[in-house]
């Protein structure tokens, strides 16, 4: 019946999402769509790196005028090295910027890894399908039941619908976050070299910590709605169909908007929890 179809193609697409959404977060950059987007990222990053190298000397040059009351200062040996060993530490992090980057983001992939491997969730698991009591409860409506049956599947099947491409879109938006802060480290990196530019640099890094750890959260709150997806809503086969259908579209849906709200806040419940 077109009723049961409206409801399974709108489980369907959600399925897929979320499956796609879990293997987004376990996907690392280098091979996402061939890894053609990262090569582009990487001449990018080069291209880049040549310009925070420049700054690089700029901002050691304004700190140095900022922090020193006089140029007679950079006479003492413990002063000199000081700022020696300030600006060897800033070029190694806009030359091997990158290289923590990557380390950093494995490690998230990893935790995550542990998060799915511990959970004992697989994605097939995580599978939302349509109960028996529903299709049954549908097949046995007339025509003039099926009306109001069908404005409810096809509102909730669209709701379903647009809930699983606001999920998908947010952990895309994460995705290519990553790109753009792998694109882009060099010049907040660059302002490590001067005492009154460093906290940009500083920020960069845990902004670029707190989009990594978004995955953990992402992956925590899909294990979550596993468990609930697991165990359907409750149908009460002793009233009328309708109100079956409603009540376990209701009930889904209010699930699912938990999932999309956690994912779509992912980036707020970390950087509060590890005070960002």
């Amino acid at each position: 019946m077109w009723i049961i179809d409206n409801l399974e193609y709108a489980l369907r697409v959600w399925n897929d999402k979320l499956a796609e959404l879990w293997g987004l977060l376990t996907q690392s950059p280098e091979t996402f769509r061939g890894g053609a987007v990262w090569s582009v990222m990487m001449n990018i990053h080069g291209a880049v790196r040549a310009i925070g190298l420049a700054l690089l000397v700029l901002f050691f040059v304004v700190g140095v005028m900022k922090t020193m009351g006089s140029f007679a200062e950079l006479k003492r040996p413990e002063v000199a090295v000081k700022m020696f060993i300030r600006f060897a530490i800033a070029r190694a992090a806009v030359v091997y910027g990158l290289e923590l980057m990557m380390a950093l983001l494995s490690i998230v992939q990893g935790l995550m890894s542990t998060i799915m491997a511990t959970s004992g969730l697989a994605n097939s698991e995580a599978a939302t399908v349509l109960p028996t009591e529903i299709t049954t409860a549908i097949n046995n409506t007339g025509f003039l039941e099926s009306i109001p049956l069908w404005a409810v599947t096809l509102l909730g099947g669209l709701f379903i619908t647009v809930l699983s491409f606001i999920m998908i879109m947010s952990v895309y938006g994460r995705f290519f976050r990553i790109y753009l802060y792998t694109a882009l480290a060099p010049v907040p990196l660059s302002t490590f070299a001067g005492e009154p530019s460093q906290n940009v640099g500083k920020a960069f890094i845990k902004s670029y910590c707190a989009v990594c750890l978004e995955g953990a959260v992402i992956v925590l709150a899909c294990v979550i709605f596993s468990i609930f997806a697991s165990t359907p809503p409750a149908v009460d086969s002793n009233v009328a169909a309708v109100t079956q259908v409603w009540s376990y579209v209701g009930e889904l849906i209010f699930n699912m908007l938990i999932l999309v709200g956690m994912v779509k806040m992912a980036d707020r419940v970390i950087r509060e929890m590890m005070g960002l």
